[in-house]
């Protein structure tokens, strides 16, 4: 069986084409694309709904095209359509919805609604080492982070989640205010490979207390503090060049232990040993190299996805509209676009 994946539900456009192994081609993605809307919305500092809908609107067709290309398929060669039905920006769900919906009927082939989050909690599935079930897995991005105990697909609970900015939303903000160009968070992350350790000390928000929820917007507000207040003492391009470098260090540090704390809390709460990390935020090399350490000492392993896989892509919505449409999970024509839907809420397979 072979599904052709979209993923349209904010500013990157996605389509892949997954094969499940049954038929002559090996189980995995046949081929690929995405598209990434930054130069779209870098003039803006953030993603500008409206146009990030209108992208989409431009690019979805030509990728499926280019996909089916680079895969030698034709329409007649697939086995269903998926896409992602939320969340996210819900006109741009819509796009991805619309087309997904309408290619499936005029070729005659099912249609499966997928979760964005469950795409990425799955996304390691696509790499040679796979994470048994059941695990717990943290999901980190520009607009979710979360975790959740996972006993298979569908069966979900959920440990704790962001009750304000999430991880990526954080960097991105902090990184606007130390001048970086957007999306600010990898070059953060790049800045603060020259910074010095020890120079400044963030607070570990939420850590002091039990549980398992993530806070960011007050370290955001005390990095701005600490910006606002070295901007006013500095009297050199050179000075500010460390000065920032050091203070990049210091948030990211400070995030990165946060995060690393929550996740030896859930394990432990759990009993379980196994953690997936994925979203655009499971890139940062910091964060791997700590979750890392900290799985080690558990006696257990960490797994994520490829860079490439991190981030909004088609690969993981065909992946999981794989699993789902093997269970008999597809739409009639009348399909709906989430931009607020629930993991938890998902049905078990």
């Amino acid at each position: 069986m072979r599904i052709l994946g979209i993923e349209t539900s904010c500013d990157e456009t996605g389509i892949a084409i997954y094969d499940d192994g049954q038929g002559d081609l090996p189980e995995g993605i046949v081929a690929h694309r995405l598209y990434s809307q930054i130069a779209v919305h870098a003039d803006y500092g953030g993603v500008v709904p409206e146009l990030a809908s209108r992208d989409h609107v431009r690019k979805t067709i030509p990728l499926i095209k280019e996909v089916l290309s680079d895969a030698n398929m034709t329409p007649q060669d697939l086995d269903g359509v998926a896409y992602t039905a939320g969340p996210g920006l819900v006109g741009a769900l819509l796009v991805g919805c619309s087309i997904g919906r309408s290619l499936a009927y005029g070729w005659n082939l099912p249609a499966v609604p997928v979760h964005h989050m469950e795409g990425h909690l799955l996304a390691p599935m696509l790499e040679e080492n796979v994470p048994e079930f059941p695990f717990v897995a943290l999901l980190v991005s520009g607009g979710h982070t979360m975790l959740v105990r996972v006993d298979g697909i569908g069966q979900y609970e959920m440990l704790g989640e962001s009750v304000d900015d999430a991880a990526g939303e954080a960097f991105d903000k902090t990184a606007k205010l130390l001048g970086l160009d957007y999306p600010g968070g990898p070059v953060l992350a790049k800045m603060a490979e020259n910074g010095r350790a020890g120079q400044y000390k963030f607070p570990r928000p939420m850590t002091d207390r039990p549980g398992l929820n993530f806070s960011f917007s007050g370290l955001k507000t005390f990095a701005a503090n600490t910006i606002y207040k070295e901007n006013e003492r500095i009297t050199s391009e050179e000075e500010k060049v460390q000065v920032h470098a050091d203070i990049a260090y210091a948030f990211q540090e400070a995030v990165v232990d946060t995060i690393a704390i929550k996740c030896r809390r859930a394990l432990e709460q759990c009993k379980l040993k196994r953690l997936v990390i994925a979203g655009g935020v499971s890139a940062n090399s910091a964060l791997r190299e700590k979750l890392t350490v900290i799985t080690k000492k558990l006696g257990g392993e960490v797994f994520y996805p490829r860079p490439e896989f991190c981030t909004d892509n088609g690969a993981m919505i065909a992946y999981a509209g794989m699993q789902r449409l093997k269970a008999g999970v597809d739409t009639d024509l009348t399909f709906k676009a989430t931009p607020r839907w629930p993991l938890d809420t998902l049905a078990a397979i």
